[in-house]
């Protein structure tokens, strides 16, 4: 499992995915979400604007499974 570090309270699902090179770049989020299979702490879900908190876990399909941390 990789970690992906933040520095905010949250960061978005699109934001996150660039972050955990999944896409290139934020506007590739919304075709992404719609041909690739994301699951948040066991739940799917494709909304691009959905907030991730440290402590998440993100399975993001091929790319691999993800956690959320606090940087610091």
């Amino acid at each position: 499992m990789k970690e992906i570090s933040i520095t905010t309270e949250y960061i978005a699902l699109g934001q996150f995915l660039k972050l955990a090179d999944c896409i290139d770049s934020g506007g590739q989020a919304k075709i992404f979400l719609q041909t690739n299979e994301v699951v948040i702490n066991g739940e799917p879900d494709n909304r691009r604007g959905r907030k991730l908190y440290p402590g998440d876990r993100v399975s993001v399909g091929s790319h691999g499974t993800f956690a959320v941390t606090r940087e610091g």
